[in-house]
């Protein structure tokens, strides 16, 4: 009799780790989610002040188009393209405010202080949620890789959560404040 309660004991005692593992499982399946999103929500937001830039007539056309059409592919990209597309709009900001005189000009015309300022946010927030969204991927990653965690399928039916990679390094005449 003692023997069986002590093995009721130890099984129970697993199915609570298990249980506490699969808890802990779900929460960083939500907390990618909720990175994603965000993620989502930083990158929509840089092309979309981005395409308000090139639209504002404070760029020249050429400039103006070249970033209102990359701005244009990362809205519309499909989701296997995202990443490229979202490195090519990361491009495009580089080559059209490459120089500080470039900044100076938009920020004296009328308007293109806040307009720059918004840009400025916008291309600002965008490493800090991806690198949000990576350290959950890791995160979730670590768990997934452990052995109870395959051995009891406690990730259920859940994608592998891939990381979020792009070029997200800011134009050098926007690094600095905008006064």
């Amino acid at each position: 009799m003692t023997t069986l309660i002590w093995i009721a004991v130890v099984l129970l005692a697993i199915a609570g780790y298990l249980l506490w593992t699969a808890g802990r499982l779900d929460r960083l399946h939500t907390r990618l989610d909720a990175t994603r999103a965000a993620l989502d929500a930083q990158l929509l937001r840089r092309a979309s002040v981005a395409q308000e830039m090139a639209t504002s007539s404070l760029l020249d056309p050429a400039a103006s188009l070249v970033l209102y059409q990359a701005a244009q592919h990362a809205r519309q990209a499909e989701e296997e393209h995202r990443e490229v597309a979202e490195s090519e709009l990361s491009q495009a900001l580089r080559a059209v405010f490459a120089e500080p005189a470039q900044v100076e000009a938009v920020q004296q015309a009328p308007g293109g202080a806040a307009a720059l300022g918004e840009l400025v946010a916008a291309v600002r927030r965008v490493p800090m949620a991806r690198r949000f969204h990576n350290d959950a991927v890791r995160a979730a990653r670590a768990l997934r890789r452990h052995r109870k965690v395959r051995w009891f399928r406690l990730a259920g039916h859940a994608p592998f959560p891939l990381a979020f990679e792009m070029d997200d390094e800011p134009p050098t005449a926007l690094a600095d404040p905008v006064p």
